[in-house]
């Protein structure tokens, strides 16, 4: 269901309320570039500046802006079972086609605690869905073990979105889990090693800006062809590094898509806009590719 690749779309923010006409345009570009599915209220869609009626919105906006041409995976996660149960029947109910659900950040449970929070929340909905390690934000990862608890225990958990920056934890995955459990790089610059060993595809950042070689890199490295896929990860792999190196997600993916002039690239406090001179490094990196 997950094979591909899905954009964690940014939410476009004007005079700080929801850009509906903005949302509609990048998500019309995805689709027609080819992306196999949207991920909004990510943490690239700022999820946790929006409150619960926004984050409502903005899953409700991408079902329908999606009309059904590809995956809608909302993001649902949180630190709090109960809201998280509660985030991802409301995205049921709006018409989502799969959850994403982060683990969850600053209460740091055990992984006894991870395990019950995720059973918990897959007991409670139909929904595919892919969970979210990515211990750099959140602190804690999804250990090997909780996550063969998971899948073994909860036949809706299908997928994880693996963004702990180790190929080798693809490996043991595929080791562990059944062939049918999707595996999806996290990390733009990790996706083509990745699915060297096995994963299946990327939920991305980059692919705000640039779906199209998103999304063709994917299918090459799917049919198996990685001298293809290599050539589009080369000549991008300037702009994954500038989204990592400039500032925290999503600032720079924000501030390129402004510098294309897609969206007004404005941010929710505490985020703030990027430097002066970090702005003039990724606008010679986009030139360089041909993207302003």
């Amino acid at each position: 269901m997950f094979a591909g690749t899905h954009t964690a779309i940014v939410t476009p923010f004007r005079n700080d309320s929801i850009d509906a006409e903005s949302l509609k345009k990048l998500i019309d570009a995805q689709f027609d570039a080819g992306v196999t599915g949207v991920v909004p209220c990510g943490t690239t869609g700022e999820s946790p500046t929006l409150d619960y009626d926004e984050h409502e919105l903005v899953i409700k906006l991408t079902v329908e802006y999606a009309a059904g041409r590809g995956v809608v995976m909302a993001g649902t996660g949180s630190n709090s079972t109960r809201e998280a149960i509660e985030l991802t029947q409301e995205a049921e109910a709006v018409g989502a086609t799969a959850a994403l659900l982060v683990a969850p950040y600053y209460n740091k449970p055990t992984q006894e605690g991870l395990y019950q929070h995720f059973k918990a929340i897959a007991n409670e909905t139909a929904l595919p869905i892919m969970l979210y390690s990515i211990p750099g934000r959140c602190g804690i990862e999804i250990g090997l073990e909780t996550l063969e608890r998971l899948v073994a225990d909860c036949p809706n958990i299908r997928a994880i979105k693996e963004a702990g920056g180790n190929p080798e934890r693809v490996s043991q995955m595929k080791l562990l889990l059944p062939d049918s459990f999707e595996i999806l790089s996290g990390d733009d610059s990790l996706t083509l090693p990745f699915m060297s060993v096995g994963a299946v595809g990327v939920v991305s950042v980059a692919s705000n800006l640039i779906p199209g070689p998103l999304a063709e890199m994917v299918k090459l490295a799917l049919a198996g062809d990685f001298v293809g896929a290599a050539a589009i990860h080369h000549r991008y792999y300037p702009l994954f590094a500038a989204f990592l190196k400039l500032s925290t997600n999503p600032i720079p993916i924000k501030t390129a898509l402004g510098l294309a002039g897609q969206i007004v690239p404005e941010l929710r406090l505490p985020l703030t806009a990027m430097e002066a001179d970090k702005t003039a490094e990724l606008r010679a990196t986009m030139e360089r590719l041909g993207l302003v």
